[in-house]
């Protein structure tokens, strides 16, 4: 990189930022800023893209990169757009699906470019020449997007990364769903220096299995291998959390529901159930360890327990936990403040804001154009009056701030933890002035109650391998209970 000559500008535009950082936002700047890479793995809400602007900035103006180049999800970039404008006197160039486009955007002199995760893979031999002609600082967002080693986009990234002269990755969920997930990220800032190079080997030692539950001393050694990613993670970056002392916001209350069975919904339940343990168990015993083909079959019967009409167009009943949303929409709304509904499912989505019409309620979710999205998020944070959002984590999780709202009910959850996390805080946040309440609608004697349980151990995990609690206050909580419940629904024999 030292060979790379400076990319002057005629106009060199302003460089500094429109508004200072928080004590604990310019503590992580100074940070990031003195080293070729870091994360920035500060948790939802508190401000990593500001963290981000400003090293971008500081950055520029010393001239230690000639171009930062932000990577985003798609859906994201109108919010990056927003946030530099904000924070900026910068006007990004954008990299889209468009070859022509691109090609100005390669052969311009500009200081930032804004692009989605992935124009990477698509313009990959282009980035690779172009990132031979001047210093370029890449920034992911969300970066959990590459947790996935095997998959091409991550591929890509990883042959691009030693031409940056300086990488930042981004997210408040490093560890999206396993302990393992985090390894990607960090192999593309490192090339294996801090967890090894070896993933296979990685995701075997810090796996959440079923052998830890039946071997204590086993499970304490993988308590120890996951506090001591944290310890190998400690020197490459920042991590802020809400609880931590250092930021005031107000509480965040969590209100379990507890909702009863239609007929009809409780009785394909049990068939499904049934047809199930028929496939994947032989006298009482898993026949296969396979835990992605039984996680997809389980999937059916979160979608009974949440509604049946998603797998059973003739369902023509009420499901069981639509009167209890009705009756907490209302309780919400009649007290003046808004709710998010949060589901799983692009079809529920759509069945619950008809439901919910009354009260204004619009749904968002993954097959609705960008434009449509983003004039949705404008009029739920515009309108005092619609006052209920009903959305997909998939399409409205990560990015935005919907503070306007202090409440969030998961009509549904699967087993994603990210989802679970992201969602619930996008109304918790630095800007929010109000208690926040998450309620979870569980069906009773149900597999929503095993995932309740699996989210809560695979929460405790991320927790310990980010460092977020210690060693013994993990394993005074992990119970690892899920593989009980687990059992049960299954009817699974003891050996």
């Amino acid at each position: 990189m030292a060979d790379v000559p400076h990319l002057s500008l005629r106009h060199e535009p302003r460089l500094d930022a429109k508004h200072a950082a928080f004590g604990y936002q310019a503590e992580a700047v100074d940070f990031i800023a003195a080293r070729p890479y870091a994360a920035i793995f500060h948790e939802q809400g508190l401000g990593k893209t500001k963290i981000a602007i400003d090293v971008a900035l500081r950055w520029l103006s010393q001239g230690e990169v000639d171009t930062v180049v932000i990577f985003t999800k798609k859906s994201l970039i109108a919010n990056w757009q927003r946030e530099l404008a904000a924070h900026t006197y910068l006007n990004p160039a954008i990299l889209t699906e468009s070859g022509r486009n691109n090609y100005f955007v390669f052969t311009a002199a500009t200081r930032l470019i804004l692009a989605h995760f992935e124009v990477a893979k698509k313009e990959l031999k282009r980035f690779s020449v172009w990132l031979g002609t001047r210093r370029v600082a890449a920034i992911l967002d969300e970066s959990a997007k590459i947790k996935n080693p095997d998959s091409d986009l991550t591929q890509a990234f990883f042959e691009l990364a030693p031409l940056f002269a300086k990488r930042i990755i981004m997210t408040g969920t490093p560890v999206a769903n396993r302990p393992y997930d985090v390894w990607a990220q960090i192999y593309f800032l490192d090339r294996g220096a801090a967890l090894g190079n070896d993933f296979r080997s990685f995701k075997s030692s810090t796996d959440l299995v079923r052998d830890l539950h039946a071997d204590s001393s086993e499970f304490e050694r993988y308590q120890d291998r996951l506090a001591g990613v944290n310890a190998s993670l400690d020197p490459i970056s920042v991590r802020e959390t809400k609880d931590g002392g250092r930021i005031l916001l107000p509480g965040k209350e969590f209100v379990s529901v507890s909702t009863e069975w239609e007929a009809a919904q409780v009785e394909l339940y049990q068939q499904v159930k049934d047809e199930l343990r028929a496939v994947v168990l032989r006298d009482g015993q898993l026949i296969t360890d396979d835990q992605e083909s039984i996680l997809k079959r389980l999937l059916r019967l979160i979608q009974i327990a949440s509604n049946p009409r998603l797998v059973d167009e003739a369902y023509e009943a009420e499901p069981g936990k639509l009167a209890p949303l009705r009756d907490l929409v209302t309780d919400i709304t009649r007290a003046g403040e808004k709710v998010i509904v949060w589901t799983s499912f692009n079809l529920n989505c759509e069945l619950l804001a008809q439901e919910l019409e009354p009260f204004g309620a619009l749904a968002l979710h993954g097959k609705l154009g960008m434009d449509r999205r983003n004039a949705i998020v404008r009029w739920f944070l515009s309108n005092s009056s619609d006052q209920v959002l009903v959305a997909t984590p998939g399409a409205a999780k990560e990015g935005l701030t919907l503070t306007v709202a202090n409440h969030v009910i998961f009509y549904d959850r699967t087993y994603s933890l990210d989802d679970y996390l992201q969602a619930q805080d996008r109304i918790h946040r630095v800007s929010q002035t109000k208690t926040c309440f998450v309620y979870r609608l569980l069906m009773r004697d149900s597999i929503d109650e095993w995932v309740d349980a699996l989210l809560e151990e695979k929460r405790l995990a991320a927790q310990l391998t980010q460092g977020d609690i210690t060693k013994e206050q993990y394993a005074q909580r992990a119970t690892l209970s899920f593989f009980d419940i687990l059992d049960s629904i299954l009817d699974i024999k003891k050996t």
